[in-house]
């Protein structure tokens, strides 16, 4: 009986061994996790990259087209059964843009839109559709319909669905729900698709620099992924190991009792 109480009293010895030293390795300061540092009252960044989201392969556009003058010579252009449409994550049905780079378009037939911006897309059906005498009056509206972040974050994950086609790296964090404490600021990894190859670059919130990171403005598709802290890793592993002490002593002290009672049976 007295080794088995030496047992309990050693696990519980180790259980507070262990809590004194998460607590000293997992300190949190301010520095850790406060964004922006550098920045006070009054400061301003001046922005060297000024983004526009890119149409590329796998895309779904919505595109409206509208004529003041005469609407019945839009609705060719509005064919919502139109080969090569897909209803897209918002409900709305788009255009669905191929391996290639294409899409299928009502009257105009195969057009080349990746590499163009949302503007930019609209400006060339508008001036198609004045060239081939289709609309004199047209009024272009396009749209993303699968604007989404993707993001993986210490055992957690999920998908933001961006409302429109430009979403920085701390709104993204913001749409997120924040970062925990735990969560290392220094190394969140943005990882892009670029030319066939998945590139990833490190941002750091905490500095104002992270403004002007190619990365800053995010793309369809994107992927944020976070590390934990090496108090958040202990955090974890102490919470687990914490359980194992917790169980390990619930069948000391189960083996104590039992031991008591033969020893208090057998005295009687």
């Amino acid at each position: 009986m007295l080794k088995v109480k030496e047992i309990q009293g050693n696990i519980i010895r180790a259980a507070i061994s262990i809590a004194i030293i998460l607590t000293a390795v997992s300190c949190i300061t301010p520095r850790k996790v406060n964004y922006l540092q550098d920045m006070t009252q009054g400061s301003q960044i001046e922005l060297e990259n000024k983004f526009e989201a890119q149409i590329a392969p796998y895309d779904e556009l919505a595109i409206s087209v509208v004529s003041w003058d005469n609407p019945t010579l839009a609705a060719p252009f509005n064919i919502n059964l139109a080969q090569g449409t897909n209803i897209g994550a918002n409900g709305q049905r788009g255009f669905l843009v191929d391996v290639n780079g294409n899409i299928q378009y009502p009257v105009l037939g195969n057009l080349h839109v990746a590499g163009l911006t949302r503007l930019q897309l609209q400006d060339t059906l508008t001036n198609r559709l004045i060239r081939g005498g289709y609309i004199t009056d047209p009024f272009v509206m396009v749209r993303f319909n699968n604007f989404k972040i993707f993001y993986l974050c210490n055992g957690t994950g999920g998908v933001l669905n961006v409302p429109n086609e430009k979403c920085t790296f701390l709104e993204a964090l913001a749409m997120m729900g924040d970062l925990d404490r735990f969560t290392r600021r220094d190394r969140i990894a943005v990882m892009r698709e670029i030319n066939g190859k998945m590139v990833m670059r490190y941002l750091d919130p905490r500095s104002s620099k992270v403004f002007n990171d190619p990365f800053f403005m995010m793309q369809q598709n994107d992927f944020i992924i976070t590390s934990a802290t090496n108090g958040g890793t202990l955090r974890s592993e102490f919470s687990y190991w914490w359980g194992m002490i917790g169980t390990l002593t619930s069948v000391a002290s189960l083996i104590t009792s039992i031991a008591l009672f033969i020893t208090v049976k057998k005295d009687n």
